[in-house]
């Protein structure tokens, strides 16, 4: 799909027709509020915003779009930090918010069955009262959809022990690009009959398909938990710690890293005691039965001793915990109020190339001129370089694009991946021959052509043009 022309009124009375009047919106300012992500520096205006409210009307509106080659873009709450959801095209954005319905919590099988537009903290809600936790936990987990997260296969703080969405996704109800509605996957827990489908469409940023039913795996929720901190005034230091955690066997819960920029940002924005002085602090939280954290946790503080942690700070009470914890979610919105605009890139490297990553960051930094504060998964090596700049200023701009260029070369480099969590969506796009190759792209745009002959979902993303 090379381009597309404005959408007749036919068009939109059409669809008006299928999920009612008040659900086809078509103002200026309805279009304007999706026509952009929150990924800056990306916008484009889309002809009719479509909330369909089931599976039968998705259906339809696509079936209707793939007759006329209408390009259709699926969002949720617009959270996503790679340009996935840009209308580039015009067309239909299809607001799936109103399927916002659990539709099960099975405590017998341990899953939830729920549609798009539940909130991912609001499922947790629901199934905590049952002593359960659907763990992927993005840092919007209070906003971002379900159906978002599956899309762009998010991770969180919690991803080290816990793993990222595809590992919770057990089974889809899509609808394809001919408006089709196909079930792929359930409750079973070992499936292992034919393609695995499931997986194709998770994290396919909406370029395959339209998801309208998800079913989710849960896990019981820890009985206990310890947090600490510990500080560093050698780089290298907190580097062997992270990987020596892990040779311990020990896989925390979560493992962060924050790096001297980040951490002189938050202290200053949230005054929570941080060192000013360290090149980097781990968070580190071990979770599960009460006497396995206890011995896990003092496992930690050895290796942290032995890998020369200048200090270490244990959260005594809840109260200490969610100091720490405080102090790691402050850092995206620190560094977010040091100037105008922000971008939080995503790069993943190998756990031991962690330090290097980061001083990598750093070099480029100074090398063009430009603010740049890494923070991250330390444990699983999935690094965001968050840079803060002013988007109006196209000198400073063109220094951070090719900052932002060499951050991602380097990541492929040093043998990491252009995303751990964000996705791909248009903002990466330009990286992924760099590491896949021509074979594997072309691959992968096969599969795009074969469920999508007509390119109407989400044109342009992911694979690029096909």
């Amino acid at each position: 799909m090379k381009g597309y022309e404005q959408m007749q009124n036919q068009h939109i009375e059409a669809l008006k027709r299928i999920v009612g009047t008040e659900h086809v919106l078509t103002s200026a300012e309805e279009l304007h509020c999706y026509s952009y992500d929150a990924t800056p520096g990306f916008s484009h205006m889309p002809d009719v915003v479509v909330i369909p409210g089931t599976t039968e009307e998705v259906a339809k509106v696509l079936a209707l779009a793939n007759s006329e080659k209408i390009p259709v873009y699926t969002r949720g709450s617009g959270t996503n930090l790679s340009a996935g959801t840009i209308p580039t095209k015009g067309g239909i954005v299809l607001l799936m918010t109103r399927m916002n319905q659990i539709i099960e919590i099975d405590t017998e099988n341990l899953v939830a069955v729920a549609q798009p537009g539940v909130i991912v903290s609001d499922l947790n809600k629901a199934v905590e009262t049952h002593g359960l936790i659907y763990p992927p936990d993005p840092g919007t987990v209070t906003t971002a959809t379900l159906g978002g997260t599956v899309s762009e296969n998010a991770g969180g703080l919690r991803g080290l022990k816990y793993g990222v969405t595809k590992h919770y996704v057990m089974g889809l109800e899509v609808v394809l690009a001919s408006g089709q509605v196909m079930n792929v996957g359930g409750k079973n827990v070992k499936d292992v009959s034919g393609y695995d489908m499931t997986k194709l469409f998770t994290g396919a940023e909406g370029t395959l398909g339209v998801i309208t039913k998800i079913i989710v795996k849960l896990v019981p929720a820890p009985e206990a938990k310890k947090s600490m901190m510990a500080i560093f005034k050698n780089l290298d230091n907190a580097g062997n710690s992270i990987a020596a955690i892990i040779a311990a066997k020990i896989i925390p819960a979560t493992l962060e890293i924050m790096d001297n920029a980040t951490i002189r940002t938050v202290e200053d924005y949230a005054k929570v005691g941080l060192p000013v002085d360290a090149e980097a602090v781990l968070l580190i939280e071990v979770d599960g039965i009460p006497e396995v954290v206890e011995k896990e946790a003092a496992k930690v503080l050895e290796v942290l001793t032995i890998n020369k942690a200048d200090e270490v700070r244990q959260a005594k009470d809840a109260a200490e915990r969610d100091k720490i914890w405080a102090a790691r979610r402050a850092a995206l919105p620190a560094l977010a109020k040091l100037r105008p605009t922000t971008f939080v890139e995503d790069a993943t490297v190998p756990r031991n190339k962690v330090p290097e990553m980061i001083r990598a960051v750093n070099e480029i930094a100074k090398k063009y001129n430009v603010t740049i504060g890494t923070f991250g998964h330390a444990g699983d090596g999935n690094m965001h370089p968050t840079i803060v700049c002013d988007i109006r200023d196209e000198e400073e701009m063109s220094r951070v694009y090719k900052a932002m260029d060499e951050i991602f070369g380097t990541a492929i480099k040093l043998g990491g991946t252009l995303s751990g969590e964000h996705g791909i969506g248009l903002g990466k796009l330009k990286y992924m021959e760099d590491q896949f190759g021509p074979v594997a792209m072309e691959a992968m745009r096969n599969i795009k052509r074969a469920l999508d002959p007509n390119l109407i979902l989400n044109p342009g993303k992911l694979v690029g043009e096909c």
